[in-house]
């Protein structure tokens, strides 16, 4: 990514939950390192990791809540560090409902409007909100000017309601997004999400929507590239792969090697390894392809035990908390893989906080089974792709689309509710009990929350919404 086009990103931080990061410090130092200090180096202020202009800015930190002084308070942790807070009013998980925040605070309207205007005026930078769509467009339009009315900067809509969630998370509504930009004033920043699944997708969804920028949240862990230009025709590198049909996208070993090299760059402040450049097929027989030095002991077992004890004494100390975090990434990001090359399943699983080692040799079994694809690829390309003349519908047309070799990184599909509904996955009378929660519209197998389609979404099955590190595009939708 280019300078100039990084600055059309801006990166939201996980939902942090604003009581605990209030009331508990231990809390806050294993979720937030804006200065040494803060990841434990007592006495040093510098500016370290979250929120370090030179490296994680523009940054949007995230609460959920449902009192204004514990948000108030937890916000003024950061500020200092971030450009603008954001309230969590969209999360649809079961310890959200349990908890009373996220989506379980949207028939609380009293609440919402004094979360956000006691930072509104109290608070030194903007607070921001992100929120899910309601039962109908009028009552969505009349939810976003409550929360705008209360001092909100950015609204960010999921176009997806609180009970479209698992088996039952079906198409986001993008028609929704496209209703409050219409009925707005001009002046409003709105941010879209939901149905994105891929690079292409996001300017759809600013034609479609009319908004001011796309964010993505689990597309952009399967997919860390989902904000990334690809390379034009002819100037692939390494990094870049491109099908005989044109298709293609970024490698799924380059962006797992960027990964490690920004772990090791900027959290553990250490030389980055010297590593062979990734394999392609026009590389000579002998000398750049990448060298696969383990046995069949040490798939099974991991390192070679000299190696293990070595690490595991230089790793004795307590886990860096910026590192507790890697290996579910990476099962996002391995997802296309890991069913089908077990050894990578396996080391991934036996990767720990205290061992970098352990993943610089999942690693070089994803660079090996890499390297085997292409080569398949080369002598049977038929292999890997879908014949042109399928009649495909549903989630297997999704896939047909979106879909790329194992070595590419790609959305994840989930099957459509009709789909789940008839392979036993969900039933309408467990859909509509979750419907019917918190005294919500029962809705049937029929009803909108399981088989509406959406043309502006171009009836695409797109990733579910989840609290991670999300990323926002504006609408110079450069690369992320």
């Amino acid at each position: 990514m280019s300078p100039e086009d990084s600055q059309s990103v801006l990166a939201y931080s996980p939902m942090y939950h604003a009581r605990l990061f209030r009331e508990n410090p231990g809390y806050r130092a294993q979720s937030f390192h804006p200065t040494r200090a803060a990841a434990g180096h007592k006495g040093d202020d510098a500016l370290f990791l979250d929120g370090n202009p030179k490296v994680d800015r523009p940054l949007f930190v995230q609460f959920c809540a449902n009192d204004p002084d514990d948000f108030l308070e937890a916000a003024r942790h950061v500020a200092p560090y971030c450009d603008a807070v954001d309230l969590n009013l969209g999360c649809p998980q079961g310890i959200a409902r349990r908890g009373h925040y996220g989506a379980f605070l949207q028939e609380d309207w009293d609440l919402i409007y004094k979360l956000i205007n006691r930072l509104h005026t109290e608070l030194s930078v903007p607070i921001t909100a992100k929120f899910r769509i309601q039962e109908s467009k009028e009552k969505t339009l009349e939810y976003a000017k409550m929360i705008l009315s209360a001092g909100a900067s950015i609204i960010t809509l999921h176009g997806r309601r609180r009970e479209q969630k698992g088996h039952n998370t079906g198409l986001a509504d993008w028609s929704y997004i496209r209703y409050l930009r219409d009925n707005l004033p001009p002046e409003t920043v709105i941010f879209a999400n939901g149905n994105n699944l891929n690079h292409d997708d996001l300017e759809r969804c600013l034609e479609a929507t009319g908004a001011d920028g796309v964010m993505s949240a689990e597309g952009n862990l399967t997919d860390p590239s989902i904000f990334s230009q690809p390379p034009p025709v002819g100037s692939e590198g390494r990094e870049y792969w491109r099908g005989r049909d044109g298709r293609g996208g970024y490698r799924i070993d380059a962006v797992f090697r960027r990964y490690l090299d920004i772990v090791y760059q900027y959290v553990l402040e250490q030389p980055v390894p010297e590593r062979e450049p990734l394999y392609i097929p026009s590389d000579p027989e002998e000398g750049q392809s990448v060298t696969n030095t383990t046995t069949e002991g040490d798939v099974e077992d991991g390192p070679p035990k000299k190696k293990q004890k070595r690490e595991k004494q230089k790793n004795s100390g307590p886990p860096n908390p910026n590192l507790r975090v890697m290996q579910g990434h990476l099962f996002q990001l391995l997802r296309p893989m890991v069913s089908s090359h077990t050894n990578v399943r396996d080391a991934l699983a036996r990767s720990t906080p205290r061992d970098l080692a352990s993943y610089e040799h999942a690693l070089s079994l994803v660079e090996q089974a890499v390297k085997e694809g292409l080569q398949e690829y080369e002598q049977f390309p038929e292999r890997f792709e879908t014949p042109p003349d399928q009649d495909l519908t549903g989630s297997k047309a999704t896939i047909a689309e979106y879909g790329r070799p194992f070595w590419v990184c790609q959305p994840h599909v989930r099957p459509l509710p009709e789909e789940a509904i008839e392979s036993g996955a969900l039933t309408a009378k467990k859909s509509d009990a979750k419907n019917s929660e918190n005294g919500e519209k029962t809705e049937n197998k029929d009803s909108p929350a399981l088989m509406e389609s959406n043309k502006a979404s171009e009836d695409k099955v797109p990733e579910d919404s989840v609290d991670t590190p999300t990323t926002v595009a504006t609408d110079a939708l450069v690369n992320g």
